[in-house]
């Protein structure tokens, strides 16, 4: 099936009997990368790529996709001392719903980033305040600061951040700061919380929530195997939950010459 998808595409022209599936995953990226073409998934891989494990490293900093923050999902989170959320506009995105997603995010996360492609800049910088930076992607693994972003610690409202959090993790915030569990029943779990919460420091509530949310969303584990992926699927390889009994599975799918499947169509 995938020889006969990458045939129907065209590319599969010109590849030589040493080539491997990932080199054509890395053929097939390559082709979506181009400026207009360019949907999330592209800007995701900037962003893993440069900032991730460019600029940190999986075992000093862990990601976060698709995070709940009020009403909206955050496109990426990454934490490392702090909390940055990064909300991608794409070429094939609209700026509709730009102003809510950052009042949404400035109630969860310390600093808030929006990466567009270039023709959306102007209108980002016009939506957005002062405090949120603006990044653009100039070419696929080039991201330009336009304008960098301020923490805003006295923004983020404690119910947001408890709203978040798995139960689990409300509950390792309140151990590390020292502070008792309430011993309630589960339906009047989240209120007692709240009420803790409520009594944080917001900087210590913060702190305390990138440090929970590191240990227990982890992705120190995924360092090799993301390692062996082609640079294509090295965001997806972060961002899709793939079992580990597979990891070895795909590294040798991928590591597969094509042409034993092309032949096979």
């Amino acid at each position: 099936m995938f020889a006969r998808l990458v045939r129907e595409t065209g590319l599969d022209v010109g590849f030589s009997d040493a080539a491997t599936v990932g080199e054509v995953f890395d053929e097939a990226f390559a082709t979506l990368r181009r400026a207009g073409l360019r949907n999330e998934y592209v800007y995701r891989a900037a962003l893993v790529n440069n900032v991730l494990m460019g600029t940190h490293s999986l075992r000093t900093a862990s990601m976060l996709t698709e995070f709940r923050a009020v009403s909206s999902k955050a496109d990426l989170v990454i934490l490392n001392g702090t909390a940055t959320v990064y909300e991608i506009k794409s070429e094939r995105d609209s700026l509709g719903r730009l102003a809510k997603q950052i009042t949404d995010y400035q109630r969860v996360f310390a600093k808030v980033f929006v990466i567009a492609g270039a023709d959306h800049i102007e209108e980002v910088a016009k939506q957005v305040p002062e405090h949120v930076g603006i990044l653009c992607l100039k070419r696929w693994n080039r991201i330009s600061t336009i304008r960098d972003a301020q923490s805003c610690l006295e923004l983020i409202d404690s119910s947001c951040v408890l709203d978040s959090l798995r139960s689990s993790e409300a509950k390792l915030v309140l151990e590390r700061v020292g502070l008792s569990v309430p011993n309630v029943p589960n339906t009047k779990m989240r209120a007692a919380l709240l009420e803790e919460f409520e009594q944080l420091d917001t900087d210590v509530l913060h702190r305390t929530m990138v440090a929970v949310l590191k240990s227990s969303r982890n992705l120190s584990s995924l360092h090799y195997f993301v390692q062996k992926m082609p640079l294509s699927l090295q965001a997806a390889a972060l961002t899709y939950k793939i079992q580990k009994s597979q990891h070895d599975n795909l590294i040798k799918a991928v590591s597969t010459p094509f042409a034993s499947a092309r032949h096979w169509v």
